[in-house]
């Protein structure tokens, strides 16, 4: 109804992996072997795979047929294997296809065996087979199969005839295509049984739990060992994994699911995410509001969430006999802050912007990590300003989000503006005006776009951006949305050059999304390993002995009374130290031996660019201040 969180979009990405580059990756793999670096042949293989460009469905129609085909191919080779298996529905999707099945759970081992009977039936090379019949025909031949999932699948497709799709003479399914000419055009060795879930039918816990067997298929065998690559590559950045060894974050179920701590070293990041963000936008010329997470349950009715949204608003609590509702947005306290005085048309634009924590209701089987979870802050921010207005306002959004995701080292995007919907609200004039502005604003911009006509919200087109990480991952994270809705339910106005009262527009807009989840895409696209600006410690001082320890504690005073983020560790022997250090992804480390202690200089190790010299602190110091300032690394 009103903008939401925006989700990820985590389909296959274009190249399986960008190669990390070698200072980021070398300690992980120094670690992994025990000190020495990966072979050569294993380093070529690596960056083989990293160089493979994956096709997505949508760019390839012979791989769409090849998964569609694989499902069911599966599916033959199940029922083969257990014959009082049901069918049900087995689409395919992003990375390859699944299939669901009511039947006895199945194991890892049962897979293998499942695997083995594909590949009996792709080197029988089995022709497929499409064949039209009537409804009553489908009926009779899925009743002689017994298979009542089928039936009520047929119930719902509404085209005639019903096509039907044939596996040589062994095995058919209720199919509209497409598919490969002969399961012999699937290459064995590009595809891959990789997990089995449970599945309610029809995704409703209230019927009949599934087995759901997921599976990859690809084109050649290369592009499936690059897609493992990209697997075992987003394995080693899963941020809930680096959030519990690096300490930044934790789900703590004693509270409850989807509730995030924020411990000292990822407060410190948002910390540094928050003073930029804060920064940047007063110097853009917004107003930044602190608004309750609270308010009487009346406001979400004038609103339209309580009719719209109320499945993902938490029960409303009794106040005095009233009720009050916890926020699941911001945008209603925003216009209250706007309705505080008659606005004039020379007033406008307001910008106000604000990181308003908000709760939204999500089942707990949902929750993933940082990326789906039950109360986050927003980036959120609204524009009221005038007709003529709109696309310069654009433009200052999409300049902004540019701005900002630059920091991070987010440069490729993926820009789509969505026009209006059969049901909207607004006259046709607005909508064109609101329109056109954000296609020029895009266009001034420069910026390539997809548009997708009628996939605006009933309340205003938008354009919605997903940023490209370190793996080639999309993640939607920025949106901007223009809304005739909300004005119009809280009556708000300004007064023009005439004395008259006028309806202001209204825009939307989020460039990170959430505070949470853009975390959570930072740890990923970093693999932990944070730029030198964002990092919790910038600098470790590590004494050779704890003769040194005092002239130590008085640098990493100085260090932090200068800004830098420092700290000292000691206790074990120095090489013990740096692995510490380096495990912990810490970007400088400075060794102090008896040397350093009489000169008064630190022994720099960079992470990321090796030995560094001895230097004296103040020269230390100042490339830090230098590197930080620049968002460059040492």
């Amino acid at each position: 109804f009103v903008p939401l969180e925006p989700l990820s979009s985590r389909g296959p990405p274009r190249t399986a992996v960008r190669s990390a580059s070698t200072s980021a990756a070398a300690p992980e793999a120094a670690e992994a072997t025990g000190g020495a670096a990966p072979s050569e042949t294993a380093a070529e293989e690596v960056e083989a795979q990293a160089r493979v460009v994956l096709p997505t469905n949508e760019s390839s129609e012979n791989l769409l047929r090849i998964r569609h085909t694989c499902a069911h191919v599966m599916a033959m080779a199940v029922q083969k294997l257990f014959p009082d298996s049901k069918v049900t529905i087995g689409p395919w999707i992003d990375n390859g296809f699944y299939y669901d099945f009511d039947m006895e759970p199945l194991t890892d081992k049962d897979l293998k065996k499942i695997k083995k009977e594909m590949d009996r039936i792709i080197r029988r090379n089995l022709p497929l087979v499409r064949e039209e019949v009537s409804r009553e025909e489908a009926q009779k031949r899925i009743q002689a199969l017994n298979e009542p999932y089928k039936l009520e699948i047929l119930e719902r497709i509404k085209e005639e005839p019903i096509t039907i799709y044939h596996i040589g003479e062994e095995w058919w399914d209720l199919c509209a295509g497409p598919h490969v000419e002969s399961t012999g055009k699937i290459q064995r060795k590009a595809v891959e049984l990789e997990s089995v879930a449970g599945a309610y039918w029809r995704g409703d816990e209230n019927n009949q739990m599934l087995q759901r067997i997921y599976g990859t298929a690809w084109e050649s065998e290369d592009q499936l060992k690059a897609y493992i690559h990209f697997k075992e590559e987003a394995k080693r950045r899963d941020h809930r994994r680096l959030g519990q060894d690096l300490d930044l974050f934790s789900i703590q179920e004693d509270a409850g699911g989807g509730l995030v701590f924020w411990h000292p070293k990822g407060a410190i990041i948002r910390h540094i995410l928050e003073d930029s963000w804060k920064q940047t936008h007063l110097q853009r010329g917004y107003d930044l509001l602190y608004t309750p997470h609270v308010a009487k349950a009346d406001l979400w009715k004038i609103s339209g969430h309580i009719d719209f949204y109320k499945e993902n608003m938490y029960n409303q609590m009794d106040v005095e006999d009233e009720p009050y509702q916890l926020r699941p947005m911001n945008c209603p306290y925003h216009i209250l802050v706007y309705k505080r005085k008659l606005q004039s048309y020379r007033d406008l634009p307001i910008r106000v912007a604000e990181l308003g924590t908000v709760y939204r209701y999500e089942l707990s089987g949902a929750l993933h990590g940082l990326f789906r979870v039950r109360g986050f802050t927003q980036d959120d921010a609204h524009i009221f300003c005038l007709e003529d207005q709109i696309k310069d306002e654009i433009r200052g959004v999409l300049d902004l989000t540019e701005e900002i995701l630059g920091q991070f080292g987010f440069r490729n995007y993926e820009v789509n503006l969505s026009t209006r919907p059969e049901k909207s609200v607004g006259s046709d004039d607005i909508w064109e005006k609101a329109t056109i502005a954000l296609k020029d604003a895009l266009d001034d911009k420069g910026w390539g776009y997809t548009v997708d006509e009628g996939g605006g919200a009933f309340y205003g087109p938008k354009i919605d951006l997903k940023i490209e990480d370190a793996l080639g991952r999309k993640w939607q994270c920025s949106t901007v949305q223009v809304d005739f809705n909300l004005p119009e339910r809280f009556d708000i106005t300004y007064v023009d050059s005439h004395t008259e009262k006028k309806r202001p527009i209204m825009i939307h807009r989020a460039i990170l999304g959430s505070l949470e989840r853009f975390f959570g895409i930072l740890i990923e696209n970093y693999a932990g390993d944070f730029p030198l600006w964002l990092a919790p410690t910038q600098a470790r001082i590590l004494p050779v002995t704890n003769n040194e320890l005092q002239y130590c504690n008085e640098v990493a005073s100085e260090l932090k009374s200068r800004g830098i983020r420092a700290e000292v560790c000691h206790g074990e022997r120095l090489p013990k130290l740096i692995r510490n250090a380096e495990t912990q992804k810490v970007p400088l480390m400075a060794v102090v031996g008896p040397k350093e202690v009489e000169a008064r200089t630190l022994t720099i190790r960079s992470r990321h660019n090796g030995e560094m010299g001895t230097m004296p602190v103040d020269d230390f110091i100042s490339k830090i201040q230098s590197a930080v300032a620049e968002k460059s690394s040492l």
